[in-house]
């Protein structure tokens, strides 16, 4: 029997365009164990995980957390600038 673990974030953020913009190229990018997909719904972005097994699904969960929070964070600099 396979088992797997997976997981959905969502991400509001009025940056979501460039937030899943800034994310797509991390899809090519492959974490071992994982399939990620990045969607997008208004104001949020979605991410969607499935992972071989736990620590795979914990490490991508860390990885898309703070690149999210990183494209976010650049995007408010560069509008206040």
């Amino acid at each position: 029997m396979t088992s797997t673990s997976s997981a959905e974030m969502t991400f509001e953020t009025k940056y979501a365009d460039v937030v899943a913009a800034a994310l797509s190229p991390e899809l090519a990018e492959k974490i071992p164990r994982t399939q990620v997909t990045i969607g997008r719904k208004g104001d949020q972005v979605v991410v969607r995980i499935e992972a071989d097994d736990k620590n795979a699904l914990r490490a991508a969960l860390n990885s898309y957390i703070r690149w999210m929070n990183v494209a976010e964070e650049t995007a408010k600099e560069a509008v206040r600038r």
